[in-house]
């Protein structure tokens, strides 16, 4: 009963994040054609808001775009033109999951075993070297790190290329770029979950038992201590799967955060407002996932 009530209220949350975003992105200044106005006669510029009903009510405007969503039609692209939101999204989104993915990964697989490695050895030099680089990841985000992995990576050492996104060596410094920072938050939050835990009754109660301190902090510690880092996943796979603009167009990666920059440079509003409703419904999925995952780590947690 709690998913099918937290499915229900996702309902009116997405119409209600679809509506904002659709009168925010007309009240900004400009519009999609400002651009062909010099060179279009205003019979031209009438014609073009007529076929994308840009000339009638905002309201009637709404009801048009849910009637289209309702058939999982996301409408044309103002920009690019005989595309619809749809087919950029199917060509694009692939491309920023699979980015989002290796970068999920990564961040996973370095932020995990540095935490716990930390949380092991607190209070000694390991601690402190783990919980320094820990934080000197949080601190360099994708916006500075990407450049320098650009200039020193990709053209002083000539190890990697540059950007685009032909073969797997091209998604070696992206997927760096993008997971260093999410991976530096992973480690510390696995490191503040086994210091919660290791300080529990249950860890105390099997290490009197006589099991060895590798199998309590594997099989009794970590199971508890990974939920802070399960919770954060949710956002996290929506922020990485919907790409990230910053390190996809340093890059040149043909991802969704490309095409969202782009979509608000040139005003293109159904694709603006398209990509907005995507990555709102990713997040509720992924967090409605992460309670799923939540239930099954820790059989204490009951949802009424």
């Amino acid at each position: 009963m709690y998913f099918l009530r937290r499915i229900g209220f996702a309902i009116p949350l997405l119409l209600l994040i679809s509506f904002l975003a659709f009168v925010l992105v007309r009240m900004a200044p400009g519009g999609p054609f400002d651009r062909e106005r010099a060179a279009a006669s205003p019979e031209v510029e009438r014609q073009l808001k007529q076929k994308y009903r840009l000339d009638e009510p905002l309201w009637k405007q709404y009801g048009y775009f849910l009637g289209n969503l309702l058939r999982g039609d996301l409408g044309p692209s103002l920009r690019y033109r005989n595309h619809t939101v749809n087919d950029i999204v199917a060509e694009a989104l692939p491309v920023s999951m699979l980015l989002g993915m290796l970068a999920f990964g990564f961040a996973l697989g370095v932020g995990l075993p540095l935490g716990f490695f930390s949380a092991v050895h607190r209070g000694r030099w390991q601690d402190w070297a783990g919980s320094f680089a820990a934080l000197l990841a949080v601190c360099i985000p994708g916006l500075v790190l990407a450049p320098l992995l650009v200039v020193t990576v990709a053209i002083k050492w000539r190890l990697l290329p540059v950007g685009l996104w032909g073969s797997p060596w091209h998604a070696v410094l992206p997927t760096i770029a993008l997971g260093l920072f999410f991976a530096g938050k992973v480690a510390r939050l696995m490191r503040e979950g086994m210091l919660g835990v290791m300080q529990s009754e249950f860890i105390t109660t099997a290490r009197a038992k006589g099991l060895g301190e590798h199998q309590v902090m594997l099989r009794h510690a970590f199971r508890l201590a990974v939920l802070p880092v399960v919770s954060y996943c949710g956002p996290l796979l929506a922020d990485l799967l919907t790409g990230s603009f910053v390190v996809e167009n340093i890059f040149q990666i043909p991802g969704i955060g490309t095409f969202f920059v782009n979509s608000m440079v040139n005003r293109d509003h159904t694709m603006t407002v398209g990509l907005v409703l995507l990555y709102a419904v990713l997040l509720v999925l992924l967090n409605l996932l992460v309670d799923f995952i939540h239930a099954a780590l820790d059989p204490r947690i009951r949802y009424a």
